[in-house]
């Protein structure tokens, strides 16, 4: 059973820092692309910023020059380094992994269970 795991959210003053962490676990399988995403009450879930296998990343315009994806191959995991942090960051910032298997054929989509990252004073 794969999973991603989340860690590293929590309160923040505006002007600080978070770092979150997804590490992609259960068995045998190779990462394509990994991407952190984020969502506020009534509204649909965003791109915050994917970085692909070869390494490129692509960030939302929101969080250019502040947020840093970064990924740790041989330990399947995916990082956020987000600075400057402002009140509308906050939100519930989820994990996302395209993922493929030997037999699979097609890569599949796995997501976080999400982790509450709040910018307030």
């Amino acid at each position: 059973q794969v999973q991603l795991g989340e860690s590293g959210g929590g309160l923040a003053q505006p002007g600080g820092a978070l770092r979150l962490s997804c590490v992609a676990s259960g068995g045998m399988f190779t990462i394509i692309n990994m991407a952190w995403y984020r969502q506020t009450p009534g509204n649909q879930r965003e791109l915050v910023a994917r970085i692909v296998g070869g390494g490129d990343t692509t960030y939302a315009d929101s969080v250019k020059g502040r947020f840093a994806i970064s990924r740790d191959y041989a330990a399947n995991t995916v990082f956020l380094q987000m600075n400057s942090l402002q009140p509308e960051d906050t939100a519930v910032y989820y994990c996302n992994a395209d993922l493929l298997r030997e037999g699979w054929g097609r890569t599949r989509a796995y997501w976080g269970q999400g982790t509450q990252v709040s910018v307030s004073s």
